[in-house]
């Protein structure tokens, strides 16, 4: 009998010619922007690339849900049980700035312990974590590794352009559209900046309220999907600091953050949508948002953070240090794409130069007290 869905297999995705030297070309970008990043931000240590800023370190819980049906009890989720997970939550910014100046793209990085199977870092085949990476928007605005080469460096200087007012915009907005000057506006470099303008719509909500997204497709298995973190509207209802006033001070979103946990546990849905159709819900167009009408997110797992004091100064060591990667995963459940696969390398790179530069050993714990030291 023919599935609804569409299988994953060799053509889905497409890789670029020269696919390496685009990847090398971007993993250099990302090494010299994390060796300034210190001076850039102004802290302590050397910073990530993008989401530099963290808001919390939290400790969790990941649930898979037993009798999911066999398109969904895939790969990670084909074991239902309970794992230890932490969170970090964190700004998109590549820079550590005042709130007001930091946008409101924002990213909910989940590590979850103790999952069996081979991960696809060569280093850490048997670390027995899994990663995911998400952001609280739907589509991200970038589709190749040709394209986010001259991309990333206009996002990681993209504070310079904006701090000279309209001049500096239409200059962003010229070299976004034509390359830094390399081609004329095309389809897909106007298509790319609609889709990181609509970030603008994005409303500064309690960091809690916002609804997380892989962006890109990722393997289910057999299937291919895309996942996403939803609020549980009772837990939401909980949250009393929602729309947050980001002129009112330098810090709203941490000290927001930290007070609800403080008073309450947090939980958010889990949630896979299979993909049905590849015209209408492409691996390849990352600016494209999949119908929901098509085929609707479905609740696989639960993640739960409980009740917890995260106030304290050496959360902020413990953001630092942690590396999250969406390629520490299974095979069965990776990234699939041509931009997609430029993030394994780049993460390992940010990571592993930013480690370096910090003096700090770049080791994966292996559970909840190894993040959270008593």
């Amino acid at each position: 009998m023919k599935t609804e869905y569409v299988e994953f297999g060799p053509g889905v995705e497409r890789i670029e010619p020269d696919f390496d030297k685009k990847v090398e070309r971007i993993t250099d970008e990302i090494k010299k922007f994390i060796s300034q990043s210190r001076k850039e931000s102004g802290g302590k240590y050397a910073t990530r690339d993008a989401h530099a800023k963290g808001y919390a370190a939290v400790k969790a819980e990941f649930e898979i849900l037993d009798n999911l049906p066999p398109e969904l009890a895939q790969g990670l989720y084909a074991r239902p049980g309970r794992h230890e997970a932490v969170i970090r939550f964190s700004n998109g910014s590549p820079k550590v700035t005042a709130d007001f100046k930091s946008g409101l793209a924002m990213g909910l990085a989940i590590k979850i312990f103790d999952v069996p199977g081979k991960t696809l870092l060569e280093d850490e085949r048997d670390c027995g974590n899994f990663d995911y990476n998400l952001i609280n928007w739907p589509i991200f605005f970038c589709n190749t590794a040709e394209h986010y080469m001259y991309i990333d460096r206009l996002f990681l200087k993209a504070s310079d352009y904006f701090a000279k007012g309209w001049k500096g915009r239409l200059k962003f907005m010229y070299d976004w559209l034509t390359g830094i000057g390399t081609f004329f506006p095309n389809r897909e470099s106007v298509k790319e900046f609609k889709a990181f303008s609509s970030f603008s719509k994005i409303k500064p909500y309690n960091t809690l309220l916002h609804t997380y997204y892989t962006m890109g497709a990722v393997r289910h298995g057999r299937y291919i999907a895309k996942l996403r973190a939803a609020p549980v509207k009772e837990y939401a209802d909980m949250v009393s600091r929602r729309l947050l006033n980001i002129k009112a001070s330098p810090e709203v979103f941490r000290p927001a953050l930290v007070s609800e946990l403080q008073e309450h546990g947090f939980e958010y849905n889990i949630q896979v949508q299979l993909c049905k159709d590849l015209k209408k819900m492409p691996v390849e167009d990352l600016t494209k948002e999949w119908s929901q009408d098509l085929s609707p997110f479905i609740t696989v797992a639960k993640l739960r953070i409980p009740k917890q004091n995260v106030s304290g100064e050496e959360n902020y060591e413990i953001m630092e240090h942690l590396s999250f990667t969406p390629f520490r995963c299974l095979e069965e459940n990776r990234p699939i794409g041509n931009l997609q696969l430029t993030r394994k390398e780049a993460y390992r790179i940010s990571s592993t130069h930013r480690h370096h530069l910090n003096k700090v050993e770049r080791k994966e714990p292996a559970s909840l007290k190894d993040v959270f030291p008593e």
